[in-house]
Protein backbone atom coordinates (compact mmCIF):
# COMPACT_ATOMS: atom_id res chain seq x y z
CA UNK A 1 0.00 0.00 0.00
CA UNK A 2 1.28 3.08 -0.88
CA UNK A 3 2.40 6.05 1.89
CA UNK A 4 -0.36 8.77 0.60
CA UNK A 5 -3.12 5.61 0.65
CA UNK A 6 -1.90 4.71 4.48
CA UNK A 7 -2.04 8.33 5.08
CA UNK A 8 -5.75 8.82 3.71
CA UNK A 9 -6.89 5.84 6.00
CA UNK A 10 -5.11 7.14 8.85
CA UNK A 11 -6.13 10.42 8.41
CA UNK A 12 -10.20 9.03 8.03
CA UNK A 13 -10.31 6.17 10.23
CA UNK A 14 -7.02 5.76 12.34
CA UNK A 15 -6.66 9.24 13.71
CA UNK A 16 -9.41 10.80 12.45
CA UNK A 17 -9.01 14.56 11.61
CA UNK A 18 -9.92 17.00 9.21
CA UNK A 19 -12.80 16.65 6.65
CA UNK A 20 -11.46 12.70 5.87
CA UNK A 21 -12.11 12.66 9.47
CA UNK A 22 -15.41 13.55 9.29
CA UNK A 23 -16.56 11.48 6.37
CA UNK A 24 -14.46 8.71 8.32
CA UNK A 25 -16.72 9.42 11.38
CA UNK A 26 -20.15 9.24 8.99
CA UNK A 27 -18.71 5.85 7.86
CA UNK A 28 -17.59 4.22 11.14
CA UNK A 29 -21.24 5.47 12.02
CA UNK A 30 -22.86 3.16 10.09
CA UNK A 31 -20.18 0.22 9.56
CA UNK A 32 -19.66 0.06 13.71
CA UNK A 33 -23.95 0.22 14.71
CA UNK A 34 -24.78 -2.73 14.76
CA UNK A 35 -21.71 -4.10 16.74
CA UNK A 36 -21.78 -1.09 19.41
CA UNK A 37 -25.67 -1.77 19.85
CA UNK A 38 -24.56 -5.32 20.65
CA UNK A 39 -21.68 -4.11 22.95
CA UNK A 40 -23.91 -2.03 24.73
CA UNK A 41 -26.14 -4.68 25.38
CA UNK A 42 -23.80 -7.60 26.61
CA UNK A 43 -22.78 -4.72 29.07
CA UNK A 44 -26.20 -5.02 30.63
CA UNK A 45 -25.73 -1.30 31.75
CA UNK A 46 -28.41 -0.51 34.74
CA UNK A 47 -29.53 3.04 35.53
CA UNK A 48 -27.34 3.05 38.46
CA UNK A 49 -24.11 2.89 37.02
CA UNK A 50 -21.63 5.03 35.09
CA UNK A 51 -19.92 4.14 31.94
CA UNK A 52 -17.07 4.96 30.12
CA UNK A 53 -16.61 4.48 26.40
CA UNK A 54 -13.51 4.48 25.09
CA UNK A 55 -13.29 5.91 21.90
CA UNK A 56 -16.68 6.64 21.16
CA UNK A 57 -16.01 8.46 17.60
CA UNK A 58 -19.24 9.83 16.17
CA UNK A 59 -21.17 8.58 19.65
CA UNK A 60 -23.73 5.35 18.34
CA UNK A 61 -22.63 3.49 21.08
CA UNK A 62 -22.34 6.46 24.00
CA UNK A 63 -25.48 7.64 22.99
CA UNK A 64 -27.36 4.22 23.57
CA UNK A 65 -24.95 3.43 26.90
CA UNK A 66 -26.16 7.68 28.12
CA UNK A 67 -30.00 6.35 26.95
CA UNK A 68 -29.11 2.89 29.41
CA UNK A 69 -26.97 4.12 32.66
CA UNK A 70 -26.73 7.12 35.11
CA UNK A 71 -23.58 9.11 33.39
CA UNK A 72 -21.56 7.85 30.29
CA UNK A 73 -18.53 9.34 29.94
CA UNK A 74 -16.76 9.66 26.16
CA UNK A 75 -13.29 10.01 25.71
CA UNK A 76 -12.15 10.52 22.26
CA UNK A 77 -8.41 11.75 21.51
CA UNK A 78 -9.70 13.29 18.00
CA UNK A 79 -11.55 16.74 18.16
CA UNK A 80 -13.48 15.99 14.99
CA UNK A 81 -14.84 12.57 16.61
CA UNK A 82 -15.77 14.35 19.56
CA UNK A 83 -17.62 17.38 17.49
CA UNK A 84 -19.80 14.42 15.87
CA UNK A 85 -20.59 12.59 19.49
CA UNK A 86 -21.66 15.90 20.70
CA UNK A 87 -23.86 16.34 17.84
CA UNK A 88 -25.22 13.07 18.06
CA UNK A 89 -25.68 12.72 22.06
CA UNK A 90 -26.95 16.57 22.20
CA UNK A 91 -29.93 15.41 24.50
CA UNK A 92 -28.05 12.97 26.67
CA UNK A 93 -25.59 16.32 26.86
CA UNK A 94 -28.14 18.53 28.16
CA UNK A 95 -29.98 16.16 30.27
CA UNK A 96 -26.24 15.68 32.47
CA UNK A 97 -26.12 11.41 31.07
CA UNK A 98 -23.01 12.42 28.51
CA UNK A 99 -20.16 13.70 29.11
CA UNK A 100 -17.11 14.41 26.52
CA UNK A 101 -14.01 14.89 27.01
CA UNK A 102 -10.27 14.79 25.16
CA UNK A 103 -8.54 11.97 26.30
CA UNK A 104 -7.23 7.89 25.42
CA UNK A 105 -7.20 4.51 27.03
CA UNK A 106 -4.24 5.14 28.61
CA UNK A 107 -5.25 8.71 29.93
CA UNK A 108 -9.04 8.93 30.66
CA UNK A 109 -8.71 12.19 32.83
CA UNK A 110 -11.53 10.27 35.28
CA UNK A 111 -10.85 9.24 38.88
CA UNK A 112 -9.89 5.86 40.10
CA UNK A 113 -12.50 3.51 41.21
CA UNK A 114 -14.67 6.12 39.59
CA UNK A 115 -17.30 3.87 36.82
CA UNK A 116 -18.64 0.80 36.63
CA UNK A 117 -18.25 -0.38 33.15
CA UNK A 118 -15.96 0.29 30.70
CA UNK A 119 -16.78 -0.64 27.11
CA UNK A 120 -14.57 0.05 23.56
CA UNK A 121 -15.53 -1.19 20.26
CA UNK A 122 -13.13 -1.32 17.36
CA UNK A 123 -10.02 1.03 18.48
CA UNK A 124 -8.11 -1.01 20.95
CA UNK A 125 -5.62 -1.67 17.36
CA UNK A 126 -4.77 2.27 17.57
CA UNK A 127 -4.03 2.49 21.17
CA UNK A 128 -0.51 3.89 21.97
CA UNK A 129 0.77 1.47 24.71
CA UNK A 130 -2.21 -1.31 25.44
CA UNK A 131 -0.71 -2.43 28.74
CA UNK A 132 -0.80 0.91 29.50
CA UNK A 133 -4.29 1.12 28.68
CA UNK A 134 -5.55 -1.76 29.86
CA UNK A 135 -4.08 -0.85 33.65
CA UNK A 136 -5.94 2.90 33.62
CA UNK A 137 -9.23 0.94 32.35
CA UNK A 138 -8.54 -1.26 35.46
CA UNK A 139 -7.92 1.66 38.00
CA UNK A 140 -10.84 3.74 37.04
CA UNK A 141 -13.08 0.78 37.22
CA UNK A 142 -14.37 0.41 40.79
CA UNK A 143 -13.98 -2.93 42.22
CA UNK A 144 -16.25 -5.49 40.52
CA UNK A 145 -16.28 -3.35 37.48
CA UNK A 146 -16.91 -5.11 33.99
CA UNK A 147 -14.70 -4.33 30.75
CA UNK A 148 -16.34 -5.03 27.57
CA UNK A 149 -14.08 -4.45 24.85
CA UNK A 150 -14.73 -5.38 20.83
CA UNK A 151 -12.78 -4.97 17.74
CA UNK A 152 -12.48 -6.70 14.30
CA UNK A 153 -10.48 -10.14 15.03
CA UNK A 154 -8.50 -9.77 11.29
CA UNK A 155 -7.50 -5.96 12.74
CA UNK A 156 -6.19 -6.84 15.90
CA UNK A 157 -3.12 -5.97 16.95
CA UNK A 158 -1.88 -9.20 18.54
CA UNK A 159 -3.86 -13.00 18.66
CA UNK A 160 -6.77 -13.31 20.45
CA UNK A 161 -5.41 -15.33 23.25
CA UNK A 162 -2.40 -12.84 23.20
CA UNK A 163 -4.99 -9.89 23.76
CA UNK A 164 -6.30 -11.64 26.78
CA UNK A 165 -3.34 -12.73 27.72
CA UNK A 166 -2.31 -8.90 28.56
CA UNK A 167 -5.77 -8.22 30.13
CA UNK A 168 -4.76 -11.05 32.67
CA UNK A 169 -1.37 -9.37 33.38
CA UNK A 170 -3.21 -5.89 33.71
CA UNK A 171 -4.73 -7.60 36.49
CA UNK A 172 -8.46 -8.40 34.74
CA UNK A 173 -10.06 -11.33 36.45
CA UNK A 174 -12.99 -13.52 35.48
CA UNK A 175 -11.89 -13.27 31.52
CA UNK A 176 -14.18 -14.38 28.97
CA UNK A 177 -13.22 -13.91 25.01
CA UNK A 178 -15.92 -15.15 22.29
CA UNK A 179 -16.28 -13.75 18.58
CA UNK A 180 -19.65 -12.56 17.69
CA UNK A 181 -20.27 -12.16 13.55
CA UNK A 182 -22.07 -9.00 12.88
CA UNK A 183 -24.89 -8.23 10.41
CA UNK A 184 -24.17 -8.14 6.85
CA UNK A 185 -22.44 -10.66 4.48
CA UNK A 186 -19.39 -8.54 4.27
CA UNK A 187 -19.29 -7.60 8.19
CA UNK A 188 -16.10 -8.90 9.48
CA UNK A 189 -16.08 -11.20 12.70
CA UNK A 190 -15.52 -9.26 15.98
CA UNK A 191 -13.34 -10.56 19.08
CA UNK A 192 -15.55 -9.49 22.27
CA UNK A 193 -13.98 -9.51 25.78
CA UNK A 194 -15.47 -9.68 29.42
CA UNK A 195 -13.69 -9.00 32.33
CA UNK A 196 -13.44 -7.66 35.77
CA UNK A 197 -11.81 -5.39 38.03
CA UNK A 198 -11.69 -7.50 41.32
CA UNK A 199 -13.97 -7.05 43.94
Amino acid sequence: MSTTIEQILDRAFGHPRGLLGRIGGAVMAQANGATESHVVDVARLTPEETVLVVGPGPGVGLRLAGQRAAVAHGVDPSPEMLALAQARCAAEIAAGRVRLARGSAERTGLDEASVDVVVSVNNVQLWDDRLAGFHELRRVLRPGGRLILSAHEKWLPVPRHALAAELVEAGFTELQTWVWQPPGVTAPLAAQFRARRPA
